[in-house]
């Protein structure tokens, strides 16, 4: 339970007890609980979505080391510098 022990989560609802009042404290905890709720949910699938973003090769069918691979027609890439370099060096 996310590092609160049992003598400190009842001391906690003591203190809640006593700020709160007894009418108040179930329905702030309620609501305590559901912002948690919607916070894990929204964890979830955000996690979902980034995990299917990340997986390139499956979602599009494209190797990602193939994205970083110059082509032959690409002048801007430094990639295609260094080879263009390297047959200049080496000729």
């Amino acid at each position: 339970m996310s590092g609160i022990g049992g003598s400190e989560f009842v001391l906690l609802c003591l203190i809640g007890l006593l700020v709160l009042g007894p009418e108040r404290l179930p329905r702030v905890a309620s609501q305590i609980g559901s912002w948690l709720g919607q916070a894990r949910r929204m964890t979830r699938v955000m996690k979902r979505q980034l995990e299917e973003e990340l997986d390139v090769e499956k979602n599009i069918g494209i190797d990602p080391k193939e994205l970083l691979t110059p082509r032959e027609d690409d002048t801007f890439s430094p990639l295609h510098a260094e080879e263009h370099d390297k047959k200049e060096t080496s000729a």
